[in-house]
């Protein structure tokens, strides 16, 4: 049968690859790709850039050329080859502050923006603090938002901000690329494969992204774009020669005129500037020319009518700093509990913050709070870019920052960075409990989330407020908060993956128990870091955390923690290929959670995985049986979805129709619940089922559905799971060379994870494919 342009593609890429004689991910590596983008390429499920063409010959020293007409053919035909493509959750993102409505001056520096931007895919915008590097960035982005629909990004670098460190450059990838829509789960660990995985997402979209208040070229070389239409604004306070690939735009202060013209500007309509246009010029000396500090003068002017500009030029000169003048000037003004507020404010970690978390550093009720805290974006001490969420401007920050240093004890100021943290525990702990699996849930108590969406919401809006918070606590020894926190996070890693994130926390988390003495935290944490490691797909390091928790559970006192230990030890020695020790697990958890009686959820998990076990082993009949009785002990959540999946994989041989009823309701609650994970397992072994029944196309199309769903969730170990059932499908389809792949990818999973049964799968796979087509 002749092959189609994209398939014909795909096969030549894969000689590549033969010829490379590396490993995918080392190959991706090698061509700066994502390892999953490549994956897609040689399985022809997708055409490549012909940029990636160009770089992975380029790896095996191989002309190109040849493959263009088949590249350009390929592309043309690629509607009728690739499968369809899930569709976006949601509409292109545009973080984009909004624009400054008073911006003055600086035409011809926007025009070179522009153009920079239209030729070079990249400028940077450089000047000294205040100068108005921002405001010029976002202007003209704004300007630009119609050429790339692909979306509009902009990230705060840190680079200069008091009381931060820079965002290392790996941390403002996964956060960029979380912006794009790019599952947690799917994002690697490692600066060079999140810069592949990041150019490679933009070479397929037109995004502007404005990298603000970077540090250093360091900072901001691994961010740029690739090839592609995408392009970035970069600002700083600093020059980039080592980026001499980039053109420049250096920002100086605001000549007088122009000052004098955004000052009255921002100042709104008075007769006062007509009045005594002598003292406007003074102003905006005293100001520096500097922008922000001329705005926040302006604001003060404009919310005080009885004063002349005298006034307030008397006010600025009681202070030198070009930019605390202004700043210290307005404060001055307000009353000591606005000023208290204010200064307390630099204490909270994170980039942004909300009502709630400044009530609780400052003491005072979230209204109150919130009340003053619009009293000061008044008065540009503070931004609020959505609702109730509040940012501070790094120079703002900093006066802040020394204004509570000078003016507190730092005995007041532990108390405050406490409230902080006492404050985010509660909500962590509280969004916690909208997320048992142990048992079922009850009725929503009286707190801050209404339900379990509002709950995940806060940990999607919050995530690296707490995670700042965390660092904040490792900084200042709160042992407490540091060896609690991550395991609260649960529910939203589970849901939003970031394995390698989890890992860290837990690291931290674990010599922070350790310092507390605390044997039951401890070994809970060591639980919880095992299976971070085993979804990264790291099991000896989880085996190793597994044995060291089981260690300190020895002495018996804690038994309900050493049920949910032997319930993942099972789990893992099953996908290691030892179902002897994996059921020998399962059982006796079973037995802990009967004795507790009060988590039917940790029963039925127990019955549910014993179920996975003998499916896996081929006892399809035992396999129903426990399925069966762990949907009778718990019909609700993990769990039940869980037995639902094993129990419609094992009746799909002798009931295929019938499996599916169970598999969909499965796909359903999955669905409902927010958790791709489980749609992903359903959609597969939907396509297990519908493959018995004979319906091939439809399976074909569920086996393509759920393994676009699992790159984008990263699941190492279960794409082991699906490469070989994906494998056996289109063996059955007829399709040698497409299951021979596939079971090829499956091999080299499951002997780098060590997944015996799997591995076994894979070679009597390709042993049957290469049967086929000879």
């Amino acid at each position: 049968m002749e092959r189609s342009p994209a398939t014909e593609l795909a096969a030549r890429l894969r000689r590549v690859w033969d010829l490379s004689g590396r490993s995918l991910r080392a190959l991706a590596t090698d061509a700066a790709l994502s390892s999953s983008s490549l994956s897609r390429y040689v399985a022809g499920r997708t055409v490549p850039p012909w940029e990636a063409v160009v770089a992975l010959c380029r790896v095996v020293k191989r002309d190109p050329r040849p493959l263009r007409p088949l590249w350009e053919e390929a592309r043309r035909s690629a509607s009728t080859v690739a499968p369809p493509q899930r569709p976006a959750a949601r509409s292109p993102r545009n973080d984009l502050p909004s624009d400054v409505t008073d911006f003055t001056g600086r035409a011809g520096e926007v025009e070179r923006v522009l153009r920079h931007v239209a030729e070079s895919k990249a400028v940077v915008v450089d000047g000294m603090a205040g100068v108005g590097k921002t405001s010029l960035a976002v202007h003209a982005a704004h300007r630009l938002a119609r050429e790339f629909p692909g979306g509009r990004l902009y990230i705060d670098l840190h680079g200069f901000t008091p009381g931060f460190e820079p965002v290392d450059p790996a941390e403002a990838l996964r956060t960029l690329l979380i912006a794009l829509d790019v599952s947690t789960r799917a994002i690697p660990d490692g600066i060079e494969r999140l810069a592949a995985r990041w150019r490679d997402e933009l070479a397929r979209r037109r995004v502007l992204c404005v990298l603000d208040n970077a540090e250093d070229a360091d900072q901001v070389r691994p961010l740029l774009p690739g090839a592609g239409d995408s392009a970035v604004i970069v600002t700083s306070r600093r020059r980039f020669v080592a980026l001499a690939h980039i053109p420049p735009v250096s920002l100086d202060i605001l000549d007088g005129d122009t000052a004098k013209d955004l000052f009255r500007r921002a100042g709104g309509p008075d007769a006062r500037y007509e009045r005594e246009p002598e003292a406007v010029a003074e102003v905006v000396r005293l100001c520096g020319n500097l922008p922000l500090a001329i705005r926040v003068a302006a604001a003060r002017l404009r919310h005080r009518p009885g004063w002349t500009l005298a006034v307030l030029t008397d006010r600025l000169r009681r202070q030198t700093d070009d930019f605390d003048t202004a700043c210290g000037m307005s404060l001055r003004q307000t009353d000591p509990l606005h000023r208290k507020v204010f200064r307390r404010l630099a204490l909270i970690p994170g980039a942004d913050f909300d009502s709630a978390v400044a009530a609780a550093a400052v003491g005072l009720s979230v209204d109150d709070t919130t009340e003053i805290l619009e009293d000061l974006v008044d008065i540009h001490l503070l931004d609020e870019p959505d609702a109730d969420r509040f940012h501070m401007h790094d120079l703002v920050r900093g006066f802040a920052a020394r204004t509570v240093e000078a003016e507190e004890s730092g005995t007041e100021r532990r108390r405050v960075e406490q409230r902080v943290l006492d404050h985010q525990l509660a909500r962590a702990e509280a969004a916690f409990r909208l997320f048992p699996w142990l048992t079922l849930p009850g009725p929503v108590e009286e707190g801050p989330f209404a339900d379990r969406d509002a709950a995940l919401a806060w940990y999607d809006r919050e995530h690296a407020n707490v995670l700042a918070t965390f660092r904040r606590a490792e900084a200042i020894g709160d042992d407490t908060f540091v060896a609690r926190v991550p395991g609260l996070l649960r529910p939203y890693f589970g849901r939003r993956g970031g394995w390698g994130e989890e890992v860290r926390v837990l690291e931290s988390a674990t010599a922070a128990a350790r310092r507390l003495g605390d044997t039951r935290l401890l070994a809970e944490v060591r639980l919880g870091l095992g299976n971070a490691r085993y979804a990264a797909g790291n099991t000896t390091e989880a085996l190793r955390e597994y044995a060291d928790a089981a260690e300190l559970l020895a002495d018996g006192r804690h038994q309900d923690v050493a049920a949910i230990l032997d319930l993942r030890r099972g789990y893992l020695h099953d996908n290691l290929g030892d179902p002897v020790t994996a059921r020998a697990f399962l059982d006796r958890s079973a037995e802990l959670f009967k004795q507790a009686g009060d988590q039917p959820g940790g029963l039925a998990f127990a019955l549910a995985f014993a179920a996975w076990t003998c499916y896996q082993d081929g006892d399809l009949a035992e396999s129903a049986r426990l399925a069966e009785e762990s949907m009778a002990v718990f019909d609700h959540g993990l769990a039940y979805r869980t037995a639902l999946v094993t129990y419609g994989a094992a009746i799909a041989p002798t009931e295929p129709a019938r499996s599916l009823e169970f598999l969909r309701r499965a796909y359903a609650l999955a669905e409902a619940d927010d958790h791709p994970y489980d749609v992903a397992w359903a959609l597969n072994y939907l396509a297990v089922a519908l493959r018995y029944a004979g319906r091939h196309d439809e399976a074909m199309e569920s086996h393509r559905e759920a393994m676009a769903l699992l790159e984008e969730l990263n699941e190492q170990q279960t794409a082991v799971h699906f490469l070989n059932d994906f494998g056996a499908t289109c063996r059955a389809a007829g399709l040698a060379d497409e299951a021979l792949e596939l079971h090829r990818r499956a091999l080299e999973l499951a002997v780098e994870m060590r997944f015996g049964r799997q591995e076994e799968l894979a070679r009597r796979g390709i042993e049957a494919a290469q049967a086929m087509a000879a």
